[in-house]
């Protein structure tokens, strides 16, 4: 089934619901969208709601950072050098998050905030985890997740919150994702939420989109 996302706010290319599917496996739910599109307080709501499993690479890395283990010393020391973290990982972190979620609530589904940033990570996640239930694009217009980013910038004291810094963070968005997102879309595992409303219709709208 098809459902535009003009007259409910959500855009589905399959009429499978993500809380049914027939899978033995963990139900993951990749969640991509850009700064500033709100995809992290909807995740929250997610989780308050219906007690979904929740996790993005960044705070899995943190916390393994902040645990002391030698492969956290080993990360803390990457990223103080400024070099980027590798996929390897990042996969890595995310199977035993994946893993033991699965182990202790098997019918819960798991949301994987911000994740994958590319198509390769999406591979490398499905060849090595399992693949992706439904993949979560909240869209937004550049517009708007500026505005909102430039509001934030106010109170949060962020560096990359300025106007200069989100045009390229935006475009490193785009051009990243618009592969994983139109790979999703051709597998018929992609539902589009419109993100430029308030957080309630939005919330409302993904809950629509997943089946809940």
């Amino acid at each position: 089934a098809v459902v535009s996302t003009q007259s409910t706010g959500y855009y589905i290319t399959n009429n499978l619901r993500l809380s049914s599917r027939n899978m033995s496996g963990p139900k993951i739910c990749f969640v991509i969208g850009g700064p500033g599109s709100g995809k992290g307080t909807q995740c929250e709501l997610l989780v308050k709601k219906y007690g979904l499993a929740h996790f993005s690479s960044g705070d899995l890395l943190r916390a393994e950072v902040a645990s002391g283990s030698p492969r956290g010393q080993q990360l803390s020391a990457t990223m103080a050098e400024g070099k980027l973290v590798s996929m390897d990982v990042v996969i890595e972190l995310l199977k035993e998050a994946v893993d033991k979620s699965f182990a202790e609530h098997p019918d819960k589904i798991i949301l994987l905030d911000g994740f994958p940033r590319e198509i390769e990570q999406a591979k490398q996640f499905e060849d090595k985890i399992c693949p992706a239930t439904y993949v979560l694009s909240f869209d937004c217009s550049n517009d708007t997740m500026t505005s909102r980013l430039l509001s934030r910038a106010k109170t949060s004291g962020r560096v990359d919150d300025n106007i200069e810094t989100i045009k390229k963070r935006l475009v490193t968005f785009e051009t990243a994702t618009a592969p994983v997102l139109e790979h999703y879309k051709n597998a018929g595992r992609l539902v589009n939420v419109s993100a430029e409303t308030d957080k309630e219709t939005i919330f409302a709208n993904t809950c629509k989109g997943l089946g809940l």
